[in-house]
Order: structure tokens, then sequence, then C-alpha cells
């Protein structure tokens, strides 16, 4: 807050007013710049309002120069509020999908701008950036300012496998693979889109092994772009197991051991 800012004891009649505003154009959730250049002509010092009702506790600071109402807490939408270009995606997006579980202790959001990690309201919030060419296959949630996006199932299950680090285990991501209701056509797209051919080998191989018929076009596309370098199956296991040639891939886990642990038995 400027020390130049006057703060008033009790509620002033524009502070009022201002509030009003907010209701009328359903705002709760917002940046100075949107409120100057929606309000701006209506109100002399529109940063002296928001801290007043900041100081009061009508209005909340989520960090400088982004505010919502004191009742506001819609997680999704602040952590993608936080930063532009940016959708719930990996473990987050798996279980707002309802492909695994369980909860992350912070929200990921994948954006193309770098941003530290942070708490709001404490919730934590983890950024991962991607390249431009990464961005893409999201879906919409909710309504108005209460609106945010997410990647769609078969961009968050090709996400988990280009960065698996992110999905909450390996294991879960297996199962979730074996789950989720896809589409060959955008699994292919998305796999484009990542230009990772080690998770496109990975989840060609799980979509055979799994007998994803509906993924045949997929599993197709998938062979086509196989390499000559081998890929362990579970990118974070040891350098053991079978030597699968068809798919340029070590089964560092058995495929037995792969398919109890999609059936939950593991």
């Amino acid at each position: 807050m400027a020390r130049s800012t006057y703060i008033s004891e009790n509620l002033t009649q524009q502070q009022i007013d201002f509030m009003l505003e907010l209701e009328d154009h359903e705002l709760e959730i917002f940046s100075l710049v949107e409120l100057k250049n929606k309000f701006g002509s209506k109100y002399n010092d529109i940063n002296e309002l928001v801290e007043n009702l900041v100081h009061k506790k009508i209005l909340s600071r989520i960090e400088k120069s982004k505010y919502c109402k004191s009742t506001f807490r819609n997680e999704y939408v602040i952590g993608t509020f936080l930063v532009p270009n940016s959708a719930i995606a990996y473990w987050s997006a798996l279980n707002l999908h309802g492909l695994t579980e369980q909860f992350p202790n912070n929200i990921f959001i994948q954006t193309n701008k770098l941003k530290r990690n942070k708490s709001v309201f404490g919730t934590g919030y983890q950024f991962v950036k991607v390249a431009d060419y990464k961005l893409g296959g999201y879906q919409v949630h909710g309504h108005g300012n209460n609106q945010f996006r997410s990647t769609n199932i078969e961009k968050t299950i090709t996400d988990c496998f280009d960065l698996p680090q992110y999905s909450g285990g390996y294991a879960e991501l297996l199962r979730a693979f074996s789950e989720a209701e896809m589409k060959s056509e955008l699994l292919i797209e998305y796999s484009q889109l990542i230009k990772n051919i080690s998770a496109t080998k990975r989840m060609g191989f799980l979509a055979e092994l799994l007998k994803r018929k509906e993924l045949g076009s997929f599993i197709t596309f998938a062979k086509s772009v196989i390499n000559e370098k081998y890929t362990l199956v579970d990118p974070f296991g040891l350098e053991k197991g079978e030597f699968v040639n068809e798919w340029k891939l070590r089964l560092n886990i058995t495929s037995k051991d792969i398919l109890a642990i999609c059936n939950k038995q593991y």
C-alpha cells in the first residue's frame, strides 16, 4: 500500500458505489488494469478505493495489482489468473478429470511464462513453464468470472507422459491411462505437439498391451515414429529388464506388473 493512500475509518459512499459496480459487472476477481479500464472515468483514484476495501477486508489481495472479493476462493480460477496463457494441468488435471483419487499438495499450472511457485490463501501453486509449441488441448470450465481452463483428457495424459515428474507417480499415470476414455486422433495431435518420441512410444506400447482397440490408429502412429534408441518404460526406474525390439523399449516394469498396476492389484 502506498504511504500516501488515505484509509477511511468507515465505508464511504464512493466505496459503497464501487462495490455495487463490481456486483453489477459480476466481477469477483480482477486486476487493477482491468478496473481502471472499466471504471477509471468514474473514480478519481481506483488504487485508493481498492486499498481501502482491502484494509476493510471486503477485498483480498492475491498478489501485486491482482485482487478478488474476500469471499472468492475458487482455487483453479485464482491459479490460472496468476499467470497468462495458463491452464490447470498434469496431476491436478488428472484429478479434475476423475483419473486419480489422489490430491496433489499443490495445484499444477502449465504456462509458457516464467512464474515462481507461490501460495495464495493457503493453497500452493506450482507453475510448469513449457515451450510455446507445447501449449494447447484446452477445455473451459465454469462461467463468467468463475471460468478457467484445463488441459483436456488426451492432452493431460500426453503432458503427463511428457513430464511424468508432475503426474503424481508413474503407477498413478499408468492407471489413469488405462481408465481414460480417449480419441486416437487427439492423442496423435498432442503427441505431435509435444515432440517427445519416448513419451509417444510408452503410450503406444501401453495402448497395445491394454488391448485398447479404439486407439488403433494411435498405436499405428506411435510405431511410425519409433527411433533406434531404447527407452525405459518407467523413466524413473532402474536400467534393467526385457528389451522389446518392436517398440524399442526396455521393460524395467514387466508387462505382468503393468497390467497388475492398471488393475489396481499392485
